[in-house]
Order: structure tokens, then sequence, then C-alpha cells
């Protein structure tokens, strides 16, 4: 039997979810997006796409057998329950399994030590709490199927640091004791595929690879990877950043990925920034 896959916010991380389900076959997708020419486009990839905001996603949901949220909180909460919220309860007891895509900051800092599923939340940039306040309202939801996914930074083809790297724009800022964790989309198309394949309603994870790394490093290696000369190093406080890249820097902790190995059987395609890296490289030489 067809099963049909809603993305409400259907961005990266969707976009990789629905090429890893199609290769397996007997999957209808509908997909939301904001532009007339990307729902054009999707239409042209052989997905059912609608506008939201704009269109009633009431019809859509009701033919749903899976549904994938992205959508970020803003300044009144979680714009998807706003809009489906009564829908949702309505076919929770129908559905088979619903996901909402979430972030590591709600752990907020922990100063580089190690944090999992169980750590408290205490997010201490303003989407760090809009995700958990979100992650509460989903939770709240009766009989919902959900599962949430704390992602880390997220890269793969597109969003590499090569491009600034053969730029000359690439900079490396130096934080003592700053270290992020990072998640290839493929590896999160993997996991929530997995998780399809065997849902836990309730059950939360992080989806980050075995090691967190300074960034500076990453910066280093991909210059390593292309034969350039590394970037200067430029301390943090020096940095002119923007108020976004500047709060990335406000919370330094590593990402424990445990229960996606445990739980769901998850084997990393890119366990760490360096196999990433170079399977990017080498896609990247392939098409280009």
């Amino acid at each position: 039997m067809t099963r049909t896959l809603l993305t409400i916010g259907h961005g990266y991380s969707a976009q990789a979810l629905v090429r890893h389900l199609r290769r397996q076959g007997g999957w209808r997708f509908i997909a939301t997006t904001r532009s007339p020419e990307k729902a054009a486009k999707l239409q042209d990839e052989g997905q059912e796409a609608m506008i939201w905001p704009g269109e009633d996603l009431a019809g859509a949901l009701a033919q749903a057998t899976h549904v994938l949220s992205s959508v970020s909180a803003d300044a009144d909460g979680d714009p998807v329950l706003r809009a489906l919220a009564p829908a949702l309860a309505k076919e929770a007891p129908r559905l088979e399994w619903v996901a909402y895509l979430s972030t590591t900051g709600v752990y907020g800092d922990h100063d580089g030590d190690w944090v999992d599923e169980d750590t408290p939340l205490n997010p201490s940039t303003p989407r760090g709490r809009g995700r958990k306040e979100a992650e509460a309202a989903w939770q709240s939801i009766p009989g919902l199927p959900l599962h949430i996914f704390r992602l880390a930074g997220i890269y793969g083809p597109g969003r590499g640091p090569f491009a600034k790297v053969r730029a000359g724009t690439a900079r490396r800022i130096i934080k003592p004791g700053q270290v992020f964790s990072r998640i290839h989309v493929e590896d999160i198309a993997q996991t929530l595929a997995a998780s399809i394949a065997a849902p836990r309603p309730g059950g939360i994870y992080n989806l980050c690879d075995d090691e967190p790394a300074p960034p500076q490093d990453v910066i280093a290696h991909a210059a390593e990877l292309l034969g350039m000369k590394v970037p200067e190093a430029i301390p943090f406080d020096e940095a002119e950043l923007s108020a976004m890249a500047r709060s990335f820097y406000a919370e330094s902790k590593r990402v424990r990925n445990d229960r996606i190995k445990t739980e769901l059987g998850v084997t990393l395609r890119y366990p760490d920034y360096r196999s990433g890296l170079s399977a990017l490289l080498k896609e990247e030489d392939q098409t280009g």
C-alpha cells in the first residue's frame, strides 16, 4: 500500500529524506513551500506541492500517513500548530509517524561538556527557546505518534565550506574551548527513514556525528583538501560577526548520538567531518 508523506517546510533535510524514500518506492509525497516557483519545481520532480502559508493543509493532512515538520517557531510560537493543532489531534489515531525537527540548541551552553537526550533543556538563545517551546507544544497533542529529532549543524552538497575557502572568504575564528557538533544531511535522511521503519512514539533523538570539533579545524581541513593555504586565525573577540553568527558561538557542547545507533540501528555514513568533507569534494569533482 502506498504511504503518503506530508512535509511541512520542505527544506534541505526534507528534500534529502524524500530522495531516500523515493529509492525505496511505494511513497506519495506532498510538500509545502512558500514560493510558486519552488512549487512548480516540486511538481516537476514528481511531488504534489502546496503553497503554505496560504492554502489549507487540513485536506493534505487527512490523506497523509506520515508527517514531517521542520518549520521554525516565530514570536507567537509554532505556526504549523497554530494552523493544524486541532486537525493533528483529530488525525492522531490514524497517523503512523509524525516528526518534528528541532535543534541541539535546546540544551544551551555546557562549556564543551557532553549532553544527551536526557540532559535538561536550558537554551540560551531565542532560537533555542522557541524550539524548546515548540517541542512541548507538539508533545501536548494527545495520541500523536510524535518523534523529535534535535539536529546539530547541518552540512552537505551545496552547504560545505569549500566555496568560501576557494573565494578566500572563509575565516578561522578562534574561541578557546569552542566545539560544535555537526551532521551530514544524508545521515539525517537515513536516520529519519530508520525511524519511519521502526516508529517509537515519544522518541527523542540527537542527530549529530561522532566527533564534535572546533569550527576552525573544519575550515583548515577543507583548505588542506583543496590544496590551498589555511586561512589565518582570527580571535573571536576581534571577529566581525552577525548577531546570528555570534549567537552560535554563545554555546559550546558535545552532543551524544548513541540513541540513534542503539534504538534505530543507524550506522553513520559520515561519522566525522573529515569523511563528510572528503565525500563532498569527491562529489563536486564528479559533477563539476
